[in-house]
């Protein structure tokens, strides 16, 4: 494995880490506001990676994706969550979407931060040694693209995927468990979209768009100063 793959995978593995963790935590985090103590009762309340990393979706995937350089995703252990343990206040249906929905909106705020960074970065920081500025560079664009590839991935409506449960919540409880039915093939359904190169097509149009769309404002800015 050369140096350059090596810096690849160092680049690229950190910010995947970091937001698959964040992503998770989220979860765990607007459950708790709601009420429900199951997420931080088991320890998952934490940026500690440890107790969220699954070998495959945390680790062995994500390697993979950069090596053969596609689309890089991953996940880690779903946070538990029990929408019944909700206050009484909160409508289950409701919390749970704004528990599903709390995830990808936490990696498309990345995303948007890490926009800032890459275009402040273009503009202000090119008297920097020129592997530190263009590492920087880089971690900053895999830290926008791993977040938007995320944030899209789990809103796609196929379950246990966050999007799912944000249907759920759409539909009328007798349309529910019919839709949950779709569940058993849920896995099957995503490694026959990436086995047959749909992943890309499905995820990676929208990807392009958001990026557009959230270097607008810091590019915008950059160019007032």
């Amino acid at each position: 494995m050369g140096i350059d793959t090596l810096l690849k995978i160092g680049i690229w593995a950190v910010p995947v880490l970091f937001s698959i963790v964040i992503h998770e935590v989220s979860h765990g985090w607007v459950a708790h506001r709601l009420g429900d103590r199951t997420a931080k009762s088991m320890g998952r309340l934490t940026l500690n990676p440890v107790p969220h990393i699954d070998p495959v979706g945390t680790i062995i995937l994500p390697l993979i994706m950069i090596i053969m350089g596609g689309p890089v995703f991953g996940w880690a252990k779903p946070v538990p969550f029990n929408p019944y343990q909700f206050r009484q206040d909160v409508d289950i249906k409701r919390g749970t979407m704004l528990v599903a929905l709390s995830g990808p909106l936490s990696n498309f705020t990345i995303a948007f931060g890490a926009s800032f960074l890459f275009i402040f970065a273009q503009k202000f920081l090119s008297w920097l040694p020129a592997l530190l500025y263009i590492s920087l560079l880089q971690l900053a664009q895999a830290l926008i693209f791993i977040n938007l590839i995320l944030g899209s991935f789990n809103l796609i409506p196929i379950p246990p995927l966050d999007g799912s449960k944000v249907i759920m919540g759409l539909l009328p409880d007798k349309l529910v468990p019919h839709y949950l039915m779709l569940e058993r093939y849920g896995f099957l359904i995503i490694v026959i979209l990436l086995a047959t190169g749909a992943f890309s097509g499905i995820i990676m149009g929208p990807v392009r768009f958001l990026y557009k769309v959230f270097t607008i404002i810091p590019a915008f800015l950059a160019n007032l100063v």
